[in-house]
C-alpha cells in the first residue's frame, strides 16, 4: 500500500521512509502541503497520509481541510504528526479532518499500530463502495443480459432529450424485437432462449458506439438510445445491426439457431421542445409493430 509522507524536514522523511519501507509500504514523499496536494490530484493516489503540522506554503491543517473538502472517494486516511501537544491542538486537528494524531518524537510501535487501523478503515471503505456499486447495478441492470433495465432506460431517454435540447442535437431511439422468439422457447426451451438473448445483447454492443445506451425493455424487446443521431444515422445503425443478426446464427447448447430481428425507429430534434420519453417509446413501438406487419426482419422509422 502507498503511504504519503508530508514533512518539510528531510531527516524526518528519511526516518519515516526507512521505517515504512521495512514494514512493506511504498512511500511517496512531499516536502510541503502544496506538493502533497498536487500528488493527491493524480490517479492512483495514496490512501494513507502522514502529515506534519508546521510546513511552508501550505501547512498540515490547511492540507487536511482541502482533502476533506475536495476528495470524497476513495477516502484518504490521515494521521497528523506534530510536536504540538495539548487537547486544544488535538481538537483543532480533528476538526480539520485528521483521523489520528501522533505527537513527535513518535514511537515506531505506536505508528505501526495506528497505520494498521488506517488500513482496516480504507479496506472497509473499499468493500462498502463495491457493495454499493453492486446494489446500483442490480437496481439499474437486467440480471440476464446485464444491459440497462426498463426503468433505467426511461430515465436515460429523459436525460438525452434534455441534453439534445441543450446541445442543439438530435437523439434517436431503436426498439428491437426478436422475430418468432416464442417458437425458439417452445422448440428448444427457455434456457436456450436465454442464450439467444445474451448473445443478442453482446452483438448489439459491438454494433453501437461506446456511449450509446442499450437496455432490455421487456421479454425479447430491447431499446437502443443513440445520442446525436438523426434519421439517416438511426437508419444506418438499425440496418447494420439487423444484417449482423440475420447473417450469423446464435450458438447455443442445442446447436446453431438462425433468427432475425424487427426494428422500430424514431428520432427527436431540438425544436421539439414538448417531446417526452413516453412519446419516443410510443412512436418507436408503433414503428416496430409496422415492421412486424411488413413481414419482419426489417426496419421502419417514424417521425
Amino acid at each position: 500500500m502507498k503511504i504519503l509522507v508530508v514533512d518539510d524536514s528531510e531527516m524526518t522523511r528519511l526516518i519515516l521512509q526507512g521505517r515504512l519501507g521495512q514494514w512493506g509500504y511504498e512511500v511517496i514523499n512531499a516536502c510541503d502541503g502544496q506538493e502533497a496536494w498536487e500528488i493527491l490530484q493524480k490517479k492512483g493516489r495514496p490512501r494513507i497520509a502522514l502529515i506534519d503540522w508546521m510546513m511552508p506554503n501550505m501547512n498540515g491543517i490547511e492540507l487536511l481541510e482541502k482533502i476533506r473538502q475536495y476528495i470524497k472517494e476513495p477516502y484518504i486516511y490521515t494521521i497528523l504528526l506534530t510536536a504540538k501537544k495539548g487537547k486544544e491542538h488535538l481538537l483543532e486537528a480533528m476538526t480539520a479532518g485528521a483521523d489520528d494524531f501522533i505527537s513527535k518524537p513518535f514511537d515506531p510501535h505506536i505508528l505501526k499500530v495506528r497505520l494498521r487501523a488506517g488500513i482496516r478503515i480504507t479496506k472497509l471503505q473499499e468493500e462498502l463502495i463495491a457493495a454499493r456499486e453492486e446494489l446500483r447495478i442490480q437496481a439499474t441492470h437486467d440480471s440476464l443480459t446485464q444491459l440497462f433495465n426498463r426503468s433505467a432506460l426511461v430515465d436515460m431517454i429523459t436525460r438525452e432529450i434534455s441534453r439534445s435540447q441543450r446541445d442543439n442535437s438530435s437523439v434517436g431511439i431503436l426498439m428491437i424485437d426478436i422475430d418468432h422468439f416464442k417458437s425458439i422457447n417452445d422448440t428448444y426451451g427457455h434456457l436456450v432462449g436465454d442464450q439467444v438473448l445474451i448473445q443478442l445483447a453482446q452483438r448489439m454492443k459491438t454494433c453501437t458506439r461506446q456511449y450509446d445506451a442499450i437496455g432490455r425493455y421487456g421479454g425479447e424487446e430491447f431499446i437502443i438510445i443513440l445520442p446525436q443521431c438523426g434519421e439517416q444515422e438511426v437508419l444506418s445503425v438499425a440496418e447494420r445491426l439487423r444484417k449482423s443478426i440475420c447473417s450469423n446464427a446464435f450458438e447455443t447448447t442445442s446447436g446453431p439457431i438462425n433468427a432475425s430481428i424487427s426494428l422500430g425507429a424514431t428520432w427527436v430534434t431540438p425544436s421539439e421542445q414538448d417531446c417526452q420519453e413516453e412519446d419516443l417509446i410510443r412512436i418507436a413501438d408503433k414503428a416496430l409493430y409496422q415492421a412486424k406487419n411488413n413481414g419482419r426482419n426489417c426496419t421502419i422509422i417514424f417521425t
